[in-house]
């Protein structure tokens, strides 16, 4: 990237060193949309739920090393793998505390699905993607939000399900939210094959990455330097920013997909999110669902959602999976 790419800019009149200062601005910005260097803690377990649980671990496919719990429910052969959205974890946000309150003041936990789940005679599997919570770093810290290697990470899952005796013939439906389901997106595509007997999809909080960006940027002023962020972000990751949305994957899900999205959520757009929907073309119509969560303009109510008003999720997978 050279000076040449600022005169492009529709604020080139200001001085070398304002656009050097911008441009550092970008780069930090652009860092932590796609590094991920001081992952969230685990504050709680599904013990605290009053559930039994097992600490286990696998690997993907490129050596990184996922930490997982799985949550048996006895006598049941459906199992839900569950995985979670950019910087939370498979407990959730500890919204609660300093210093995550400052980046959202929503405590999102993850527990109150899975007990909703496990209650209704779910089986869960549910683990942390690479460099968040307990799971291991990948080289650089980098995350793709979703579109890039964290569909290693699905697959993954799948795998070690494949290679237990009581896990391997279930019936499996997922739970994935925001950057968890463009993970499980991403990787229909890349693997279709390992989803062909996955009965149901159920995502809170779809994310385009471009838009969410856009909206960030012009929140700081910083909106005509849209250009140079992307330029950031594909230095440091790889990924084109404008193909960093499930736009480009949605037409290649097959299993029967219910999304929820916070309509006025701050961080997006509801065209954004209905356009995402729209772009579910290869089901009928009676197997996709589009919720609006209203009352509320922050995203992280939306990860809540079904662990506070279950009923609509379990509706879902219980009519695709008995």
């Amino acid at each position: 990237m050279q000076d040449k790419d600022l005169k492009q800019n529709s604020m080139s009149n200001l001085s070398e060193d304002k656009h050097n200062e911008i441009r550092t601005t970008l780069r930090g910005i652009a860092k932590g949309y796609v590094t991920v260097d001081y992952p969230t803690p685990v504050l709680e377990t599904p013990k605290d739920y009053g559930m039994v649980y097992e600490d286990v671990k696998f690997t993907a496919e490129d050596g990184v090393a996922l930490a997982a719990w799985f949550i048996p429910a006895e006598g049941s052969d459906k199992l839900i793998i569950c995985n979670h959205p950019a910087t939370l974890n498979r407990y959730g946000w500890p919204g609660h505390k300093a210093p995550w309150n400052q980046f959202q003041d929503v405590e999102v936990k993850f527990g109150k699905v899975y007990k909703a789940l496990h209650d209704a005679g779910y089986n869960v599997l549910t683990y942390d993607f690479r460099n968040h919570g307990e799971s291991a770093s990948s080289k650089g810290n980098t995350w793709g939000q979703g579109f890039s290697d964290e569909y290693k990470d699905v697959i993954a899952a799948f795998d070690y399900i494949k290679s237990q005796d009581q896990l391997k013939d279930m019936t499996i439906g997922l739970f994935n939210p925001c950057a968890g389901g463009n993970a499980a997106i991403h990787a229909m595509t890349e693997r279709p094959e390992y989803f062909k007997d996955v009965k149901a999809l159920v995502c809170p909080q779809p994310a385009s990455i471009n838009i969410m960006s856009k909206i960030a940027l012009d929140g700081m002023q910083l909106g005509d330097y849209a250009d140079i962020f992307s330029q950031e972000i594909e230095h440091m990751s790889g990924l084109k920013l404008e193909e960093m949305t499930p736009h480009l994957y949605t037409k290649n899900i097959k299993i029967p997909t219910f999304f929820i999205q916070v309509k006025d959520d701050a961080w997006t757009t509801p065209k954004d999110v209905q356009a995402t929907f729209d772009g579910l073309t290869s089901l009928n119509e009676d197997d996709k669902k589009l919720f609006w969560v209203e009352g509320t303009t922050k995203r992280f109510d939306g990860y809540n959602y079904f662990g506070e008003h279950p009923k609509m999720m379990l509706e879902w997978f219980d009519k695709y999976m008995n």
